[in-house]
């Protein structure tokens, strides 16, 4: 193609655009579409339903697998596989989660509380079917937990039991959601 690497060491670190020119050249040498080298080829997820952060949130599977209450581009951070993403509704996490914002996490077991969950922010459900986003702790009796709210004006909740929980991996704020077409 006959560029210089001074021009790619511009283009690399902003000091110099690219031109449509220059991506025909490009997309030509490479044997592509110029729409191939600018697309954005990441998967979608979809946004399985809502977490309470404060609110009561019943965790409903109301959509066909891979639907939901909506699609968002998945994050360049994580693999698409075996992550679900669910919108925060309420203030308990507050200013850590707002509502809106799109929480991305992987079950490592199917029930139960694994112990990498401890300590950590996790969307969990609760035995009467409600999901929230809270910081697990460990309870005073086995096999129930602490779930405790980052806004220091939420109530926390004690001693409960948990079908499941999962460490966030990842969050976006609602107006950094991607929501994929």
């Amino acid at each position: 193609m006959g560029v210089e690497q001074g021009t790619v060491s511009r283009l690399e670190n902003g000091r110099r655009r690219l031109t449509l020119e220059f991506l025909i050249d490009i997309a030509t040498a490479l044997g592509c579409r110029v729409a191939d080298l600018i697309e954005d080829d990441r998967s979608s997820i979809a946004v399985a339903g809502r977490v309470g952060a404060g609110a009561q949130v019943p965790l409903v599977d109301a959509y066909a697998k891979g639907e939901g209450l909506y699609q968002v581009t998945c994050p360049r951070e994580l693999s698409p596989h075996g992550i679900v993403a669910v919108e925060v509704e309420g203030d308990s996490m507050a200013p850590t989660y707002q509502p809106g914002d799109v929480l991305f996490y992987r079950r490592e077991t199917h029930e139960g509380v694994p112990t990498e969950a401890i300590n950590h922010i996790c969307v969990c459900e609760g035995m009467d079917g409600n999901a929230w986003v809270k910081v697990v702790k460990q309870g005073t009796e086995p096999g129930l937990f602490h779930l405790i709210s980052v806004n220091m004006l939420a109530e926390n909740q004690f001693n409960i039991a948990l079908k499941w929980a999962a460490r966030v991996r990842l969050s976006l704020p609602a107006d950094l959601v991607e929501k994929a077409l």
